[in-house]
């Protein structure tokens, strides 16, 4: 199966929802490694992990039961900013994981951390600055509508200093001026 027929399924058919599964919480997604993933080097092509970070975020809504709520509010998700630091190559057959993670949010944007290990080693991490839609109208939402719809009345934790430094070098960030 193709990498987007796998996020076709996956955000079509997610999985089951975790039963008490808050948004700060991590999701993990168990993966191998496809001879469709290799380049020339064989070893996972540099965009092949963001496919497979697509796979993921779906995961990671379907594990809070989001997919229905965000249909219903006719809001999707959309990729701002992302970027990717690699350290260890996936090759064939690999077993690994990715666990996805909301490490904040402003008023326009919920921050992302995506690691790649393998056998708890660290293969690669990335970030994700993302927004959400409303279809139709192609308006924002704010980000603490979605973590609202999604988990309740939350607070964002102080983003780590990198991903702050990221978001603002990148201009994704809320801006208050």
């Amino acid at each position: 199966m193709t990498r987007q027929l796998q996020l076709l399924v996956a955000s079509t058919m997610p999985r089951r929802a975790v039963p008490g599964r808050h948004p700060l919480d991590p999701s993990v997604t168990h993966l191998r490694v496809h001879p469709g993933d290799l380049d020339f080097y064989l070893h996972v092509n540099n965009g092949v992990y963001l496919q497979l970070m697509d796979i993921a975020r779906s995961n990671y809504i379907a594990d809070l039961g989001g997919f229905s709520l965000l249909k219903d509010k006719g809001w999707y998700p959309v990729v701002a900013a992302s970027t990717m630091k690699y350290r260890r190559s996936l090759q064939l057959w690999d077993r690994f994981e990715i666990t996805t993670r909301v490490v904040g949010w402003d008023e326009r944007v919920v921050y992302l951390e995506q690691v790649f290990s393998r056998r708890g080693e660290l293969c690669a991490r990335g970030l994700v600055a993302g927004r959400f839609l409303a279809r139709g109208s192609g308006d924002r939402v704010p980000a603490p509508d979605v973590v609202g719809l999604l988990g309740g009345d939350l607070v964002s934790p102080e983003l780590p200093d990198d991903v702050a430094a990221w978001a603002r070098a990148l201009d994704v960030a809320h801006r208050t001026v």
